[in-house]
């Protein structure tokens, strides 16, 4: 049970790290919130998306030994990575709600 606990905190970490990823570039900020992007914001949510990408890392390793959290975090990287893909190419606006801690 606590390694499902581990594992699940490591995807949705993993899926909201790699959202403020893309959001960092212009074209997908513009995507999303119709307007330009300011450059602390750019900056805050790089560092943003590092940290979380990391902590999922760190939720991996202590779900399971080291070999098998990086083959699972590799794994969870590219579903989110493909996860916000699409979703950026079919419905932009629903990563509007990542945007909201963002903004000062």
């Amino acid at each position: 049970m606590r390694e499902a606990i581990f594992l699940g905190a490591a995807l949705i970490t993993g899926l909201i790290g790699m959202g403020w990823l893309s959001l960092a570039m212009d074209t997908h900020w513009q995507q999303v919130r119709s307007e330009p992007i300011s450059p602390p914001t750019t900056v805050r949510l790089r560092l943003l998306g590092t940290l979380l990408l990391t902590s999922s890392l760190g939720f991996c390793l202590a779900a399971d030994h080291a070999s098998m959290a990086m083959l699972v975090w590799v794994m969870g990287l590219a579903a989110s990575a493909l996860a916000i893909a699409f979703t950026l190419t079919w419905r932009p606006r629903w990563l509007k709600v990542l945007t909201r801690p963002i903004q000062p």
